[in-house]
């Protein structure tokens, strides 16, 4: 993929992040799924609206993807997110068998704003560099700006 369609497809993931967030279907995340170079699926955070605890960004987009595509792999995709996925969402897309993570705000940067996944880093003692799926971190400051929108959103819901 060129660094121009990953810049494309990384700021699409942050768009939602923000839109979704504004609207308040959830926290400050968003995702993209694609396949040769074209977006098939996205996802943003649906936690508190749904009020299920899985309905992360990329977990979202990853069944949206699968759902789209008539496959439970998928194979040769890259998933594009706003945010370095939780333990949650990286089991997710090593277990779609996905190529490729490209990804906006680290974990640290989450943690700033009270979404500390730390304790199930913990549990899982997989750094991104040792993952199966090569994974590379993309800063955007339009997804720290998300981030910090979301730190001063009087009327979030925290988890």
């Amino acid at each position: 993929m060129s660094d121009d369609l990953d810049s494309l497809f990384l700021a699409r993931a942050v768009a939602l992040s923000r839109a979704h967030m504004d609207a308040g279907h959830g926290g400050p995340f968003g995702a993209v799924v694609v396949v040769d170079g074209a977006a098939v699926a996205e996802g943003w955070n649906q936690v508190t609206s749904t009020n299920d605890p899985t309905a992360h960004a990329e977990v979202v987009a990853i069944r949206r993807a699968c759902a789209t595509l008539g496959r439970f792999d998928l194979k040769g995709a890259t998933l594009y997110t706003s945010c370095e996925p939780c333990p949650m969402c990286l089991a997710s897309a090593l277990w779609a068998r996905m190529d490729r993570i490209v990804y906006a705000n680290t974990r640290d940067d989450a943690a700033a704003i009270g979404f500390d996944d730390a304790p199930f880093y913990e549990e899982v003692r997989s750094a991104p560099a040792t993952t199966m799926t090569r994974m590379e971190h993309r800063p955007s400051p339009e997804a720290r700006g998300v981030f910090r929108a979301w730190a001063a959103k009087p009327d979030k819901v925290a988890y």
